[in-house]
């Protein structure tokens, strides 16, 4: 959300008078140097303060959360607040390497595999590598595998015999794909 988006209006959700947040000389505590979000007194809301990195936030923690506090003087009165940042698809899937070369012998018998790299996206849940492309599909087939720690196991499964006559060298394209929209 851009610089003064209103995140909430803490003078309704705490059931608050916005004269109250006033004269109470309220302000907001975070316990760190980090201010992403400050409070309007005159209008009772929670405005992002700094531009939020969730990923920067939390890394690949979920749920990601703000804890702060809101204080009051006179009398003296403390309210816990939780802001959930959710993410957003600003990171798009890459992989450590450019290229991956191998070499496979017109020998090798049809159903062998090759382990492939996986991407990496930085973006969590939704917007995270959802699949996986190879092209062109003329002597290979994809086959992604969905592992317990979450990740994919990604690898080419030679399904058509290779010729080393008609194609020297093959040049094969692995995409990525992530969950977000766009994509």
């Amino acid at each position: 959300m851009p610089k003064g988006s209103v995140v909430g209006n803490i003078a309704r959700d705490l059931g608050l008078d916005v004269k109250r947040l006033k004269s109470g000389k309220a302000r907001i505590f975070t316990g760190d140097s980090a201010e992403y979000i400050e409070l309007s007194r005159e209008r009772g809301v929670l405005l992002v303060k700094e531009r939020i990195d969730r990923e920067s936030l939390c890394r690949q923690t979920t749920p990601c959360a703000l804890h702060l506090q809101i204080i009051l003087e006179s009398p003296m009165e403390l309210f816990r607040i939780t802001i959930e940042i959710t993410d957003i698809n600003d990171n798009s899937p890459s992989f450590k390497n450019d290229e991956k070369r191998f070499e496979i012998s017109e020998s090798a018998v049809t159903g062998s595999k090759f382990v492939l790299e996986k991407a990496v996206d930085l973006d969590i849940g939704r917007n995270s590598i959802k699949n996986y492309s190879l092209k062109p599909t003329d002597n290979f087939a994809l086959k992604v595998e969905n592992q317990a720690d979450g990740n994919k196991k990604v690898e080419m499964v030679l399904h058509k015999p290779l010729d080393r006559e008609k194609d020297e060298h093959i040049s094969l394209l692995l995409t990525a794909v992530d969950g977000g929209e766009p994509q």
